[in-house]
Protein backbone atom coordinates (compact mmCIF):
# COMPACT_ATOMS: atom_id res chain seq x y z
CA UNK A 1 0.00 0.00 0.00
CA UNK A 2 1.35 3.47 -0.88
CA UNK A 3 1.78 6.21 1.70
CA UNK A 4 -0.97 8.18 -0.08
CA UNK A 5 -3.38 5.31 0.54
CA UNK A 6 -2.34 5.22 4.19
CA UNK A 7 -2.96 8.96 4.40
CA UNK A 8 -6.43 8.62 2.92
CA UNK A 9 -7.37 5.95 5.46
CA UNK A 10 -5.90 7.95 8.34
CA UNK A 11 -7.71 11.15 7.38
CA UNK A 12 -10.99 9.30 6.93
CA UNK A 13 -10.68 7.92 10.47
CA UNK A 14 -9.41 11.26 11.81
CA UNK A 15 -12.59 13.05 10.75
CA UNK A 16 -14.61 10.52 12.74
CA UNK A 17 -12.36 10.80 15.79
CA UNK A 18 -12.38 14.61 15.80
CA UNK A 19 -16.18 14.70 15.58
CA UNK A 20 -16.37 12.32 18.56
CA UNK A 21 -13.85 14.36 20.54
CA UNK A 22 -15.90 17.52 19.98
CA UNK A 23 -18.96 15.78 21.41
CA UNK A 24 -17.01 14.49 24.41
CA UNK A 25 -15.03 17.64 25.28
CA UNK A 26 -16.50 20.86 23.85
CA UNK A 27 -13.97 23.35 22.51
CA UNK A 28 -15.00 25.86 25.20
CA UNK A 29 -13.85 23.42 27.87
CA UNK A 30 -10.55 22.94 26.06
CA UNK A 31 -10.00 26.69 25.90
CA UNK A 32 -10.43 26.88 29.66
CA UNK A 33 -7.74 24.21 30.06
CA UNK A 34 -5.36 26.30 27.95
CA UNK A 35 -5.15 28.87 30.72
CA UNK A 36 -3.72 26.24 33.07
CA UNK A 37 -1.42 24.34 30.71
CA UNK A 38 2.31 24.88 30.29
CA UNK A 39 3.02 28.08 28.31
CA UNK A 40 4.51 27.40 24.87
CA UNK A 41 8.31 27.50 24.71
CA UNK A 42 10.22 29.04 21.77
CA UNK A 43 10.46 26.29 19.16
CA UNK A 44 12.62 27.86 16.42
CA UNK A 45 14.93 29.39 19.00
CA UNK A 46 15.57 25.99 20.55
CA UNK A 47 16.23 24.44 17.13
CA UNK A 48 18.82 27.09 16.33
CA UNK A 49 20.49 27.18 19.75
CA UNK A 50 20.73 23.46 20.57
CA UNK A 51 21.74 20.55 18.31
CA UNK A 52 18.73 20.85 16.00
CA UNK A 53 17.40 17.34 16.65
CA UNK A 54 13.67 16.87 17.24
CA UNK A 55 13.58 13.44 18.87
CA UNK A 56 10.33 11.60 18.36
CA UNK A 57 8.27 9.47 20.71
CA UNK A 58 6.08 6.96 18.88
CA UNK A 59 5.04 3.38 19.51
CA UNK A 60 4.12 2.16 16.03
CA UNK A 61 3.26 3.20 12.48
CA UNK A 62 0.84 1.82 9.87
CA UNK A 63 3.64 0.98 7.44
CA UNK A 64 6.23 -0.38 9.91
CA UNK A 65 3.94 -1.94 12.53
CA UNK A 66 5.04 -2.05 16.16
CA UNK A 67 8.14 0.01 16.83
CA UNK A 68 8.24 0.02 20.64
CA UNK A 69 4.94 -0.91 22.27
CA UNK A 70 4.19 -0.64 25.97
CA UNK A 71 6.53 2.28 26.62
CA UNK A 72 5.63 5.67 28.13
CA UNK A 73 7.07 9.15 27.59
CA UNK A 74 8.44 9.07 31.13
CA UNK A 75 10.66 6.15 30.08
CA UNK A 76 12.16 8.09 27.20
CA UNK A 77 11.81 11.86 26.92
CA UNK A 78 13.86 12.98 29.97
CA UNK A 79 16.83 11.17 28.42
CA UNK A 80 16.14 12.88 25.11
CA UNK A 81 16.52 16.23 26.84
CA UNK A 82 19.65 14.99 28.62
CA UNK A 83 21.08 14.17 25.17
CA UNK A 84 20.81 17.83 24.21
CA UNK A 85 18.01 17.66 21.65
CA UNK A 86 16.19 20.83 20.63
CA UNK A 87 12.65 19.52 21.01
CA UNK A 88 10.56 16.38 21.38
CA UNK A 89 7.88 15.28 18.93
CA UNK A 90 4.99 13.23 20.33
CA UNK A 91 2.68 11.17 18.10
CA UNK A 92 -0.85 11.59 19.46
CA UNK A 93 -2.77 9.56 16.85
CA UNK A 94 -4.23 6.46 18.50
CA UNK A 95 -5.62 4.09 15.84
CA UNK A 96 -2.55 4.09 13.59
CA UNK A 97 0.35 5.14 15.83
CA UNK A 98 -0.66 4.01 19.31
CA UNK A 99 -0.46 7.52 20.76
CA UNK A 100 -2.76 9.69 22.82
CA UNK A 101 -3.04 13.24 24.10
CA UNK A 102 -1.98 12.04 27.55
CA UNK A 103 1.45 11.26 26.05
CA UNK A 104 1.76 14.88 24.92
CA UNK A 105 0.74 16.22 28.31
CA UNK A 106 3.08 13.88 30.16
CA UNK A 107 6.03 14.81 27.95
CA UNK A 108 5.37 18.54 28.32
CA UNK A 109 5.25 18.14 32.10
CA UNK A 110 8.62 16.39 32.17
CA UNK A 111 10.61 18.65 29.87
CA UNK A 112 12.17 22.08 29.82
CA UNK A 113 12.32 22.10 26.00
CA UNK A 114 9.51 22.51 23.45
CA UNK A 115 7.14 19.67 22.59
CA UNK A 116 5.66 19.29 19.12
CA UNK A 117 2.25 17.70 18.64
CA UNK A 118 2.62 15.37 15.67
CA UNK A 119 -0.71 14.24 14.30
CA UNK A 120 -2.91 14.61 11.25
CA UNK A 121 -4.38 18.03 11.97
CA UNK A 122 -7.46 18.81 9.90
CA UNK A 123 -9.50 20.94 12.30
CA UNK A 124 -8.90 23.94 14.57
CA UNK A 125 -10.24 21.85 17.44
CA UNK A 126 -7.04 19.75 17.35
CA UNK A 127 -4.94 22.89 17.64
CA UNK A 128 -6.78 23.92 20.80
CA UNK A 129 -6.26 20.35 22.08
CA UNK A 130 -2.53 20.72 21.47
CA UNK A 131 -2.35 23.97 23.45
CA UNK A 132 -4.47 22.54 26.28
CA UNK A 133 -2.09 19.59 26.63
CA UNK A 134 1.14 21.57 26.70
CA UNK A 135 2.37 21.70 23.10
CA UNK A 136 4.70 24.47 21.98
CA UNK A 137 4.36 23.65 18.28
CA UNK A 138 1.99 21.83 15.93
CA UNK A 139 2.73 19.84 12.79
CA UNK A 140 0.67 20.61 9.70
CA UNK A 141 1.03 18.29 6.70
CA UNK A 142 0.69 20.01 3.33
CA UNK A 143 -0.16 16.73 1.57
CA UNK A 144 -3.48 16.44 3.42
CA UNK A 145 -4.47 20.12 3.47
CA UNK A 146 -5.39 22.63 0.80
CA UNK A 147 -3.71 26.02 0.61
CA UNK A 148 -6.54 27.86 2.37
CA UNK A 149 -6.74 25.16 5.06
CA UNK A 150 -3.01 25.41 5.71
CA UNK A 151 -3.17 29.17 6.04
CA UNK A 152 -6.21 29.05 8.33
CA UNK A 153 -4.82 26.34 10.60
CA UNK A 154 -1.41 28.00 10.78
CA UNK A 155 -3.06 31.28 11.81
CA UNK A 156 -5.10 29.47 14.47
CA UNK A 157 -1.91 27.87 15.85
CA UNK A 158 -0.08 31.20 16.06
CA UNK A 159 -3.11 32.85 17.70
CA UNK A 160 -2.66 30.45 20.63
CA UNK A 161 1.03 31.27 21.00
CA UNK A 162 2.36 28.08 19.40
CA UNK A 163 4.61 27.70 16.36
CA UNK A 164 3.94 25.84 13.12
CA UNK A 165 6.06 23.13 11.52
CA UNK A 166 4.68 22.74 7.99
CA UNK A 167 5.67 19.44 6.38
CA UNK A 168 6.35 19.60 2.64
CA UNK A 169 7.05 16.86 0.09
CA UNK A 170 7.30 18.73 -3.19
CA UNK A 171 7.65 22.16 -4.78
CA UNK A 172 3.95 22.30 -5.69
CA UNK A 173 3.16 22.54 -1.97
CA UNK A 174 5.14 25.75 -1.43
CA UNK A 175 1.95 27.83 -1.71
CA UNK A 176 0.91 26.34 1.66
CA UNK A 177 3.54 28.50 3.36
CA UNK A 178 2.38 31.68 5.09
CA UNK A 179 3.67 34.31 7.51
CA UNK A 180 2.36 32.13 10.35
CA UNK A 181 4.71 29.25 9.50
CA UNK A 182 8.01 29.42 11.39
CA UNK A 183 9.53 26.07 10.39
CA UNK A 184 9.43 24.15 7.12
CA UNK A 185 9.87 20.41 7.39
CA UNK A 186 10.89 18.56 4.23
CA UNK A 187 10.07 14.87 4.19
CA UNK A 188 12.83 12.87 2.53
CA UNK A 189 10.50 9.95 1.78
CA UNK A 190 8.48 9.88 -1.43
CA UNK A 191 4.81 9.34 -0.53
CA UNK A 192 4.21 6.99 -3.44
CA UNK A 193 7.41 4.93 -3.61
CA UNK A 194 8.65 5.20 0.01
CA UNK A 195 12.15 5.89 -1.38
CA UNK A 196 14.37 8.28 0.58
CA UNK A 197 16.16 10.96 -1.47
CA UNK A 198 18.26 13.45 0.47
CA UNK A 199 19.28 15.25 -2.72
CA UNK A 200 15.63 15.97 -3.54
CA UNK A 201 15.18 17.40 -0.04
CA UNK A 202 18.17 19.71 -0.39
CA UNK A 203 16.92 20.98 -3.76
CA UNK A 204 13.53 21.74 -2.22
CA UNK A 205 15.16 23.39 0.81
CA UNK A 206 16.94 25.80 -1.53
CA UNK A 207 13.54 27.04 -2.77
CA UNK A 208 12.36 28.09 0.69
CA UNK A 209 12.36 31.68 2.00
CA UNK A 210 15.66 32.38 3.73
CA UNK A 211 14.12 33.33 7.07
CA UNK A 212 12.49 29.92 7.61
CA UNK A 213 14.15 27.26 9.73
CA UNK A 214 14.47 24.03 7.76
CA UNK A 215 13.88 20.59 9.27
CA UNK A 216 14.72 17.34 7.49
CA UNK A 217 12.31 14.49 8.18
CA UNK A 218 12.33 10.70 7.65
CA UNK A 219 15.03 8.23 6.75
CA UNK A 220 17.81 9.83 8.81
CA UNK A 221 19.75 6.92 10.25
CA UNK A 222 23.32 8.13 10.69
CA UNK A 223 25.21 11.16 11.92
CA UNK A 224 26.80 11.34 8.46
CA UNK A 225 23.31 11.87 7.00
CA UNK A 226 22.82 14.75 9.41
CA UNK A 227 26.12 16.36 8.49
CA UNK A 228 25.26 16.10 4.79
CA UNK A 229 21.87 17.69 5.40
CA UNK A 230 23.35 20.42 7.61
CA UNK A 231 25.73 21.33 4.81
CA UNK A 232 22.75 21.30 2.46
CA UNK A 233 21.05 24.08 4.40
CA UNK A 234 19.03 22.29 7.08
CA UNK A 235 18.86 23.63 10.63
CA UNK A 236 17.34 20.57 12.23
CA UNK A 237 16.34 16.94 11.94
CA UNK A 238 13.26 14.98 12.99
CA UNK A 239 14.42 11.54 14.13
CA UNK A 240 12.19 8.84 15.57
CA UNK A 241 12.59 5.21 14.57
CA UNK A 242 16.38 5.40 14.81
CA UNK A 243 15.89 5.80 18.58
CA UNK A 244 12.53 4.19 19.28
CA UNK A 245 13.49 0.82 17.77
CA UNK A 246 16.23 0.43 20.37
CA UNK A 247 15.71 -1.35 23.70
CA UNK A 248 16.53 1.94 25.47
CA UNK A 249 15.59 4.85 23.17
CA UNK A 250 16.93 7.49 25.55
CA UNK A 251 20.37 5.96 25.78
CA UNK A 252 20.42 5.46 22.00
CA UNK A 253 19.67 9.17 21.57
CA UNK A 254 22.45 10.19 23.97
CA UNK A 255 24.99 8.04 22.10
CA UNK A 256 23.81 9.36 18.73
CA UNK A 257 24.03 12.98 19.85
CA UNK A 258 27.52 12.43 21.26
CA UNK A 259 28.62 10.90 17.94
CA UNK A 260 27.13 13.84 16.04
CA UNK A 261 28.90 16.34 18.29
CA UNK A 262 32.22 14.57 17.69
CA UNK A 263 31.62 14.45 13.93
CA UNK A 264 30.83 18.17 13.79
CA UNK A 265 34.01 18.97 15.76
CA UNK A 266 36.10 16.90 13.33
CA UNK A 267 34.51 18.50 10.28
Amino acid sequence: MSAMNYLEKIIERKRIDVAEAKRTVPVEALRELCAHSRPPLPFVESIRQRNGIIAEFKRRSPSKGIIHDGISPADVVPRYEQAGVSAVSVLTDGPFFGGELADLEQAAGLLGIPVLRKDFVIDEYQIVEARAHGASAVLLIAAVLGTDECHRLAAATRSLGMEVLLELHSADELDRLSDCVTVAGINNRNLRTFEVDLEHSMRLAAMLPQHLARISESGIGTTADMLTLRRGGFNGFLIGECFMRQADPGTACIEFCNQYRTLCTQN
